[in-house]
């Protein structure tokens, strides 16, 4: 599945975090980087049976998936637990894009004379 997310997290951060989470559920991390631009790429895969909770990671991490994204997720949840036996060791592999937005601070407040 290929996938696009915004995250307002530190790009370092984010793909020590994600790396964590994703290891943590058993998958594997392929591939992972970050650019200058502030873009976080990363190729991982997980057996199926497992993608309640690496969707769970990524929501946790501060993502906000794409609409497509969170279809995509929502479905493959669903049809591995309706089909458990089935198709839970099959591989997924995800290819995510994530544009990291800095933000200005958490309690930034404009100045009275700005909030007009």
């Amino acid at each position: 599945m290929e996938m696009k997310a915004v995250s307002v997290e530190e790009p370092g951060r984010l793909v020590r975090t994600l790396t964590g989470g994703i290891l943590g559920c058993g998958g594997w991390v392929l591939s992972r980087g970050a650019n200058d631009s502030g873009t976080v790429n990363m190729l991982f895969e997980f057996e199926r049976q497992q993608c309640l909770e690496i969707y769970s990671v990524l929501v946790a991490a501060g993502l906000d998936l794409s609409r497509s994204g969170h279809i995509r997720f929502t479905e493959l949840c669903q049809c591995t637990r309706n089909h458990h036996e089935d198709c839970g060791t099959e591989i997924a592999s995800v290819d995510l894009e994530i544009q990291t937005i800095p933000m200005i601070g958490r309690n930034h407040r404009i100045p009275s004379s700005e909030a007009a």
